[in-house]
């Protein structure tokens, strides 16, 4: 039996790397396994959203590295009856909303291996073909049993990480439900050199009556992602199913030739929550934890924002907070992760519905309707915030108070790079918010209170007590330094120094 770094990571995808990342990062010592021998050189994720993006910043240059291996999408099209009934461009479609104003590609594989590369140069390795078996808790450790190689060790360590997949070997021993369902086609994915009128820089939809077929551009020039269904007589033969089994009408439809397939998987698309987030030292982060369709490319993201929101929480733990600082990781993913099932079950439903009705509203409607809309500043800005997920907010969680303008406690907030407690004053603090910080260990920056200030929602000499995920956990418009120790001193999770060591 060994005794383990604090945290032990099953499972080395997106979600699992960052994790790995963000704890070492932040000083917390980490052991990530994974049952794959390598990493997989194929990968279903492509889209990378720009609160990721803004994340990202936190890590050295891995924003800068992500953006330069990726691929910016430059807009949408929607096809209908072999023409392309619609356009939307893209372009900073986000400006002034994100510093990443733009729609990004970059393959899974790709994505992760500069995950990889980050950690290394931090010093961890991924322990390849080891598997979680087990696991039982008590008090204070998890007691694991590990398989590698045949061979089976048991190590203990203060928490586990579930980040493991849909078929999560944390959740089956937590013995959370994952309820759900899943839609009866069968869809396949497929890396292809193609080309067309449909291989540039953009993202193509062919609004079928009865096939549903997606393309994404991977390199601008041949490489493209191709989603779409099986063909209805070959989708029970699930284990022997090839790219000559999928549906060819919409391909011929978008005038598509195929010149290498260089990647085919098959799938069934799942909508599906974790009834539990945590159980007392474990947790589910990513797929672990919710799948959903692959509307708006949300998944890999979400599950690489539950590691983050996770990652300063466990560091802080280690240090000296409550443990209920933990709960508040399940309350804010799981309501998020909820939300977005929901909405993306609709979307999907829409897209891929068949009947006369569904197929009316696709081939007619829709590309009438998208251009309109996209025409309209406010709508423009509704769908980047929505996709992009910079939306994403925490104000009924635990460790979220105040308002100062339009921001809220629980509000993202993009303008900060470090994983570090702060306070920022837009403006002149007042007397004794430089004292509260400091005797809190928490930074205080000021910047001037600009127009691009107030355009964000900020107002004059208020304070912001910013999370180490960027997110606000305290926002007072007045600046009271009797209100700022308040919350430092009262809230239920308190102040953990980062500077200690675990």
């Amino acid at each position: 039996m060994t005794n383990d770094a604090p945290v032990l990571i099953a499972g080395a995808g997106p979600t699992g790397l960052t994790l790995a990342l963000w704890l070492t990062k932040l000083g917390v010592p980490v052991r990530i396994i994974d049952k794959l021998a390598a990493p997989a050189p194929y990968s279903r994720a492509l889209g990378v959203q720009a609160r990721t993006l803004e994340l990202y910043r936190q890590i050295d240059r891995l924003a800068d590295d992500v953006i330069g291996a990726g691929l910016k999408v430059a807009g949408a099209n929607f096809w209908t009856s072999g023409r392309r009934a619609a356009h939307v461009q893209f372009g900073d479609i986000g400006a002034g909303l994100s510093p990443f104003p733009f729609v990004l590609t970059l393959a899974q594989d790709k994505h992760e291996r500069l995950l990889i590369e980050h950690l290394e140069r931090l010093g961890v390795t991924i322990e390849r073909s080891t598997e979680l078996l087990r696991f039982d808790q008590s008090a204070d450790r998890v007691r694991a049993v590990l398989r590698r190689e045949g061979r089976e060790e048991t190590c203990e360590v203060p928490f586990v990480a579930g980040c493991d997949g849909a078929h999560s070997a944390v959740r089956e021993a937590i013995g959370t439900t994952f309820e759900g369902g899943t839609y009866s086609r069968l869809f396949y994915v497929a890396d292809v050199d193609a080309a067309g009128p449909a291989v540039d820089y953009d993202v193509h939809v062919e609004l079928d009556k009865a096939d549903l077929l997606a393309l994404f551009p991977m390199d601008g020039r041949t490489r493209i992602r191709m989603v779409g269904t099986i063909r209805d007589d070959a989708g029970e033969r699930r284990d022997d199913v090839t790219f000559e089994d999928v549906s060819t009408r919409a391909i011929e439809r978008m005038k598509l030739r195929i010149d290498r397939v260089n990647w085919f998987s098959t799938y069934r698309v799942h909508h599906r929550v974790a009834g539990r987030f945590r159980d007392r030292r474990a947790f589910l982060l990513g797929d672990a934890a919710h799948v959903h369709s692959p509307v708006g490319a949300q998944g890999m993201n979400t599950g690489i924002g539950d590691a983050i929101n996770l990652a300063w929480k466990l560091a802080a733990v280690l240090r000296g907070a409550p443990d209920s600082l933990l709960d508040t990781y399940a309350t804010e993913r799981m309501a998020f992760a909820r939300r977005l099932v929901n909405t993306t079950d609709r979307i999907f439903t829409i897209a891929s519905k068949p009947g006369p009705i569904a197929a009316f509203v696709r081939t007619k409607i829709a590309p009438r309707v998208i251009p309109i809309l996209f025409r309209l500043g406010f709508m423009r800005r509704f769908f980047f915030r929505t996709v992009s997920q910079i939306a994403i907010n925490y104000r009924h969680s635990a460790v979220s108070a105040g308002k100062a303008g339009r921001i809220h406690g629980g509000d993202r907030w993009p303008f900060s790079s470090t994983m570090r407690w702060q306070v920022h004053v837009h403006g002149q603090p007042r007397p004794g918010v430089a004292e509260a910080c400091e005797a809190a260990g928490v930074e205080l920056h000021r910047f001037e209170f600009t127009r691009e200030s107030r355009k964000c929602g900020l107002k004059r000499d208020a304070l912001y007590v910013l999370r180490p995920d960027s997110y606000v956990g305290f926002a007072d418009a007045s600046g009271d330094p009797a209100r700022l120790r308040d919350y430092l001193r009262t809230r239920p999770y308190r102040l953990a120094s980062f500077s200690g060591r675990i």
